[in-house]
């Protein structure tokens, strides 16, 4: 049986005390069928390598790069951060209330 990481009270990339986070998967989740990615990957790997991350933090991941792109390059929460795109969103949300929710543009 494999283990997901626990969801922790904080958002794993902005710090902020958020109830309703959502498991973002490192490896989308629509690429585990993909060959490329199976030989790249093992199962587990692709299921367990998650983080717990708030609702406009999912959203800045998502908006920052392809799915592909995510899947292949920024698979860890190091390479996320190399994104300058998501550092600078996360420093600025970092200091903002729980229950912010920035404006979509």
């Amino acid at each position: 049986m494999l283990k997901l990481p626990p969801q922790p009270d904080d958002c794993e990339l902005c710090q902020r005390p958020v109830a309703g986070l959502t498991r973002h998967h490192l490896i989308p989740k629509h690429l585990h069928r993909k060959k490329r990615f199976q030989k790249l990957f093992s199962k587990e790997d692709m299921i367990t390598r998650t983080l717990w991350v708030c609702r406009p933090c999912h959203n800045a991941i998502h908006k920052a790069c392809s799915e592909c792109e995510l899947g292949l390059y920024y698979n860890s929460w190091d390479k996320l951060m190399e994104l300058e795109e998501l550092m600078v969103f996360v420093e600025w949300i970092r200091d903002k209330p729980e229950g912010f929710v920035p404006k979509a543009h």
